[in-house]
């Protein structure tokens, strides 16, 4: 059994889909389903069974991908403790962060980890902060930057910056006449939320943390928002407000991404967020994964204070 073959059985099963799976795996979709059913016809077991939403693994099917996933697991750990071997002259690390996060933080993390390790490769997964908790779990990924993970969590973490969540909006907005002096944070300017209570805002969904943490001051103010738009990525909903279609929430450290526009902190009612890099507590850690997590600490405590 390959680790190749292993890779299609879990491309299958988390795409739930053999076209799409096919497609992540940059083959052929007829490529896929014949090694599926020779593979089925091999081990004498369906493997997965088809349904009006795609396909979905059978119980042998889900016994050989927990062996899968801890096989792969294993596998990457011997590669990384065969790469410390060669003093970092060679290898990749698997990083986890959400895209909007990532789109302003990691460039120059990357640049300056690719200056001092050419040679080693950074593999970026885009997930949330709750996902990415799993991820490093399961062994997915060797290091994630994240919101601070709840008490209890398995995950060892290093801290990294608080970032206040604050509103973002062009610099023509009506809400700056209200903008008083900020006396509670490093963020300028400050408004009351409830002076924003009649321009639109650009939401992000409630499973999100923007999401959730844009409602909780509305209920605590008692607004109810203007909103057409409330499932919006971040990055979307402060790239549209940035360009004057509205308010929304963001974070602090964005600023270096929307250079042009202006930022608001919410006063004594901003929320915020503790960001940390993390490993699993219970596996193994490579010199590469730890010497990105140098690097990021390094770079992101001179560029986002």
């Amino acid at each position: 059994m390959e680790i190749k073959e292993l890779n299609y059985l879990i491309a299958i099963a988390e795409e739930k889909s053999i076209s799409k799976a096919a497609e992540r795996l940059y083959m052929a979709q007829s490529s896929l389903s014949q090694f599926l059913t020779n593979y089925e016809s091999n081990l004498g077991y369906r493997l997965f069974v088809r349904t009006s939403n795609g396909v979905r693994p059978t119980e042998s099917g889900q016994l050989l991908l927990e062996y899968a996933y801890h096989t792969i697991s294993e596998y990457h750990r011997v590669q990384d403790k065969m790469q410390d071997v060669s003093k970092l002259n060679a290898g990749h690390v698997i990083l986890g962060i959400s895209s909007f996060r990532g789109s302003y933080l990691l460039p120059p993390v990357l640049n300056a980890f690719h200056m001092t390790y050419p040679n080693i490769h950074v593999q970026i997964v885009e997930k949330n902060s709750m996902a990415l908790e799993q991820y490093l779990m399961n062994g997915d990924i060797d290091l994630a930057l994240l919101a601070r993970p709840e008490k209890g969590s398995r995950l060892r973490t290093f801290n990294l910056l608080k970032d206040e969540i604050c509103l973002v909006a062009s610099p023509n907005h009506p809400i700056l006449n209200k903008a008083k002096d900020n006396e509670f944070s490093q963020i300028p300017k400050c408004i009351n939320i409830k002076d924003a209570e009649k321009y639109e805002f650009l939401l992000s969904d409630y499973d999100t943390i923007l999401g959730r943490e844009a409602r909780k001051l509305f209920m605590k103010n008692k607004m109810t928002p203007v909103a057409y738009n409330n499932t919006l990525s971040a990055l979307f909903a402060a790239s549209l407000a940035a360009n004057g279609q509205g308010l929304a929430f963001t974070y602090y450290s964005s600023r270096h991404y929307f250079r042009n526009a202006e930022f608001l902190s919410l006063g004594k009612e901003a929320p915020s967020i503790e960001l940390v890099t993390a490993m699993s507590s219970e596996r193994y850690h490579s010199k590469a994964a730890i010497a990105l997590n140098d690097v990021i600490h390094q770079i992101l405590n001179t560029e986002v204070s």
